[in-house]
């Protein structure tokens, strides 16, 4: 599969790069970032790639016939991007983070499937396997507990809060209470904040959420329940932009056979 790469200069989008050059059956055909066009692209991860330079364009993408592209960049360049695949009949994996509702509806549109050739995306907060988990984990606890918070723990240059993680996770924990008949959490009992944005801000479903931006930070995600007389914490900590490469490659190699748009990673897991 002929892959590239949107968004190549970032942190995550070269370490998409080493883990494309070192995939069996990945072939990286092209990698584009406006801010490093014209770097040579070994020089920038610390691999071979034989000699690739970073193009400045999307028009780089047809030139070198790319299948599939992965996207790590800022909304408003990735509208662009998929706007262009959309187009181009370009596979599209996409881990960028901030897309309104208005802009998924703009996506089911882009890539409508399942005509013979059309193009597919996936779209997912976290491309981590065990942060996929952690959701599916929370929303079968949902239904058990009466109440839930919860707290997203993020590098320093994260431009968006709450993550797309925690506001994924906070719709399955809605969505496990309504699939079992439960009612929402009760609302905040909080009288008094004395500084403002002490109890974080109400996702779907009433859940609150708490961000927290540090350096030396990567992705980390907890959820607490809290019952009578008990509570139920899962946590999922990412030290490392690697633990996303396996869900980022079986995005790559499994978007082809997934028509239209699918968000997150579940359903190419099966959860």
């Amino acid at each position: 599969m002929r892959v590239g790469v949107v968004g190549a200069g970032g942190k995550m989008g070269q370490e998409v790069c080493r883990a494309v050059l070192a995939r069996p059956g990945l072939d990286l055909v092209a990698v584009v970032d406006p801010g490093h066009a014209g770097v040579d692209l070994g020089r920038l991860i610390g691999a071979d790639a034989g000699g690739m330079a970073v193009a400045g364009a999307l028009g780089a993408l047809t030139d070198a016939g790319t299948e599939v592209i992965v996207d790590f960049t800022r909304v408003d360049a990735a509208r662009t991007t998929l706007a262009f695949c959309a187009v181009t009949g370009i596979h599209a994996v996409v881990g960028t983070t901030g897309f309104s509702e208005d802009d998924i509806a703009q996506l089911r549109g882009l890539f409508a499937g399942p005509e013979a050739g059309a193009p597919n995306c996936v779209v997912a907060s976290n491309f981590a396997i065990g942060a996929v988990l952690l959701m599916r984990f929370a929303e079968l606890a949902a239904p058990f507990f009466d109440g839930v918070e919860i707290i997203e723990l993020h590098h320093d240059g994260k431009l968006d809060a709450p993550s797309g993680t925690a506001m994924r996770t906070a719709e399955r924990i809605a969505a496990g209470r309504a699939a079992a008949g439960a009612d929402r959490f009760p609302p905040d009992r909080t009288a008094t904040s004395v500084v403002d944005g002490a109890r974080g801000g109400e996702g779907p479903g009433g859940v609150r959420l708490h961000s927290v931006r540090l350096p030396g930070l990567v992705a980390h995600e907890e959820v607490i329940f809290g019952g009578i007389g008990q509570s139920l914490t899962l946590r999922h900590d990412s030290y490392d932009r690697s633990s996303f490469m396996d869900g980022v490659m079986l995005a790559i190699e499994g978007v082809a056979d997934r028509p239209g748009l699918t968000l997150g990673l579940e359903p190419l897991l099966g959860l």
